[in-house]
C-alpha cells in the first residue's frame, strides 16, 4: 500500500528522512468481476488542435492532456489527485532544500533505452535553455531549483542547473530554498523526460509519429492535423502488462455542440466540454452521462497593461466592476460555477482566499462605481471607451464574450468588437502582447495557491498581461521562500489583496469540469481537481 502518511508529510513541508522508502504502485486495476468489451479502444474530445507534443514547447491543457499518455515523469496523479510514483519509485528529503529521486530499473523508453537520471538532468536543461524558447521555463525557476532562474535570465550556462545523475537510477534535485510541495510540482507536463538521441537527432521533427520515442504508457502512432491523434501502447513501458486499452484516439472538435452529438452517437466515449446551452436537457436526458466535478481552475479576462487605455487602474476597475458574474455563471453556465472575485479558486488545498471589497458590493453598486471610474479616465458618452476582446475559437467562449460585451454597451457605454482566433494563433497573439482584453483561463500546475498567483508575478512569461508591481513580486518571492503555512497563506492573501486593488486581470468564475462521460468508461477519475486522466488507468466495461 502506497505510503500515504510519508508522502503527505514530505509535501507539507516536514523534515523527513525516507531513505530508500518502496512504494507500490497505485494503478487503476479492474475490479474483480468486471466485464471488459471486447473492444478496448477509446475515444476522447480534446477541444482543439495540439500547438505541440513537445513538453518544453507546450503551455496548454489540450497539449498535457496528450503528454500524459505519451511522457512519464517523476511522479503521478491518482484519481483522487494524490502525487504517486512515476518513473521514481520513491523519493526522499531532509530539508525540503535537497531532493532524492530514486527511478524505477525497469522503466524503459519505447525504443528499448533504459529511463535514467541523466534523462531527466538532460531534460530539465532543456526545458530552461533560452535556445529552447519554452513558453513555461518560468516554472522551473518557480520550484527554486538552483541557477535556474540565472539560466533562464541568460546570465548563467544550463550546466549549471542545481540537477545530478548521482548514478543511472539516482537523480539529485537541490533548490535555493525549502519547497515543501516539490514532490508536487514534479507531476508537471514540463517537467517530464525527452529522449536525447531522438531529439538531436530529429531536431523539432522528433514529435513525428514515425520518428517520436517515449517512456509514457502510449506511443504515437498516427497523426493527422486537425482531425485525429492516435495512440497505441508502449509495450516497453514498465507497467505495460495493468494497460487495457488497446487504442486512444483524441479528436481536437472546438464546437461543443459537434463534439455533444458526437458523444450521443455513440462515437466518443468521453467529450472535452458541453455545450453551455444543452446542460440541463442533457442532464434531464441522460443523467447517467453529465459528469461535473470540481476543477482547479479560474477564468478570467486579462488586460494589456502595457497598453493605453488600459495602463490605467481606473479603467481596468470599471471594466471588470461591470460584469454581472452571477447572471454568467447562474444563467449562462448554471453547472455549478463560482463567481470569481480573486485568482486562486477556493478549491485549492490549504488557502481560502477573502473576498475583496468589490465583490461584496451589489451589482448595482458596482455598475455605479464602474461609471464613475470610467468618466475620471476621460471617458464618457461623447467619447466612448472603445476596444476589441480576443477569444480562442470555442461556442461556449464566444456566448459569455457577447454575453460580457453586451453588459459593457448597456451599463458603461463601451463598444466592444469581438475577436476570435483558432488555438494557435491565439497563443501567440497573447504572448507578443497584441491584444487590448483577451480571454484567459488558468489551470493549476499544481495543487497550491502559487501555482495561480506566480502566474502574476512580472518574471513569469506566461504573465501575459504583463503586470508589472515591484510589491507584489516582493510578496510571491516572500511567499515562496517561506517554510511555514500560516506565513505563506497570509503572504498569498496579501498578493490577492493588491491584485483586487490593481486589477491587471478582471476574474470572472471558477471553474467546473462539465463533460459527458459514457458510463462503460472504467476508471474515471471523478475527485481529480486537476482534471489529470491516464488512459492507462481507464478501461471500457461491456
Amino acid at each position: 500500500m502506497f505510503k500515504n502518511k510519508i508522502t503527505q508529510a514530505l509535501l507539507l513541508g516536514a523534515s523527513l528522512s525516507v531513505a530508500a522508502t518502496s512504494f507500490s504502485t497505485l494503478a487503476a486495476d479492474v475490479p474483480a468481476g468486471t466485464k471488459l468489451a471486447k473492444m478496448q479502444e477509446l475515444v476522447r474530445g480534446n477541444g482543439t488542435e495540439v500547438a505541440s507534443i513537445d513538453p518544453h514547447k507546450t503551455e496548454g491543457v489540450p497539449e498535457s492532456h496528450v503528454i500524459r499518455d505519451l511522457l512519464e515523469g517523476l511522479v503521478n496523479q491518482d484519481a483522487d489527485g494524490n502525487t504517486i510514483p512515476g518513473v521514481a519509485e520513491s523519493w526522499e528529503t531532509t530539508d525540503n532544500k535537497t531532493f532524492v529521486f530514486h527511478l524505477r530499473k525497469d522503466a524503459k523508453w519505447s525504443n528499448g533505452d533504459p529511463v535514467t537520471a541523466e534523462d531527466f538532468v538532460y531534460s530539465f536543461k532543456r526545458a530552461v535553455d533560452p535556445a529552447t524558447a519554452s513558453p513555461y521555463s518560468w516554472y522551473l525557476e518557480m520550484t527554486n531549483m538552483v541557477n535556474a532562474a540565472e539560466i533562464i535570465a541568460g546570465t548563467a550556462d544550463k550546466e549549471t542547473l542545481g540537477v545530478t545523475a548521482l548514478d543511472a537510477n539516482t537523480l539529485e534535485v537541490k533548490l535555493t530554498t525549502a519547497v515543501p510541495y516539490f514532490v508536487m510540482m514534479m507531476g508537471h507536463t514540463t517537467v517530464k523526460p525527452v529522449h536525447k538521441a531522438t531529439v538531436e537527432k530529429f531536431g523539432d521533427q522528433w514529435t513525428k509519429p514515425e520518428n517520436f520515442v517515449g517512456n509514457g504508457a502510449f506511443v504515437m502512432d498516427n497523426w493527422v492535423v486537425n482531425e485525429r491523434i492516435e495512440l497505441v501502447p508502449n509495450k516497453s513501458y514498465w507497467d505495460n502488462a495493468k494497460t487495457v486499452l488497446t487504442k486512444v484516439t483524441y479528436l481536437p472538435i472546438e464546437n461543443q455542440v459537434a463534439e455533444m452529438n458526437r458523444f450521443l452517437s455513440g462515437e466518443i466515449n468521453f467529450t472535452n466540454e458541453l455545450p453551455n446551452e444543452h446542460f440541463k436537457r442533457l442532464e434531464k436526458d441522460h443523467p447517467e452521462s453529465v459528469s461535473i466535478q470540481g476543477n482547479l481552475c479560474s477564468y478570467y479576462y486579462g488586460f494589456n497593461n502595457k497598453k493605453a487605455p488600459f495602463d490605467d487602474v481606473r479603467v481596468r476597475k470599471a471594466l471588470s466592476f461591470a460584469i454581472d458574474r452571477d447572471v454568467i455563471t447562474k444563467f449562462l453556465l448554471g453547472q455549478g460555477q463560482k463567481p470569481a472575485f480573486f485568482l486562486t479558486p477556493e478549491i485549492v488545498a490549504g488557502f481560502n482566499p477573502e473576498v475583496p471589497a468589490y465583490g461584496k458590493m451589489t451589482q448595482a453598486e458596482r455598475v455605479e462605481e464602474a461609471k464613475s471610474l470610467l468618466a475620471e479616465a476621460g471617458f464618457t458618452d461623447s467619447n466612448p471607451l472603445e476596444f476589441t476582446l480576443l477569444y480562442n475559437t470555442s461556442e461556449n467562449h464566444k456566448k459569455i464574450a457577447a454575453a460580457i460585451q453586451s453588459m459593457w454597451k448597456k451599463s458603461l457605454g463601451v463598444e466592444v468588437q469581438l475577436e476570435n482566433q483558432e488555438w494557435k494563433t491565439y497563443l501567440d497573439t497573447r504572448r507578443q502582447g497584441n491584444f487590448d482584453v483577451t480571454r484567459a483561463g488558468w489551470c493549476g500546475d499544481y495543487n497550491e495557491a502559487s501555482s495561480f498567483l506566480s502566474l502574476m508575478q512580472s518574471n513569469n512569461s506566461s504573465n501575459d498581461p504583463k503586470y508589472h508591481s515591484e510589491e507584489y513580486d516582493e510578496t510571491m518571492h516572500k511567499a515562496l521562500i517561506s517554510t511555514s503555512d500560516a506565513e505563506r497563506n497570509a503572504l498569498y492573501a496579501e498578493a490577492e489583496v493588491l491584485l483586487a486593488k490593481d486589477m491587471p486581470i478582471a476574474p470572472i468564475y471558477q471553474y467546473v469540469k462539465a463533460r459527458l462521460v459514457n458510463p462503460n468508461v472504467g476508471g474515471f477519475p471523478v475527485n481529480n481537481a486537476e482534471d489529470k486522466i491516464y488512459s492507462k488507468d481507464l478501461y471500457i466495461k461491456e
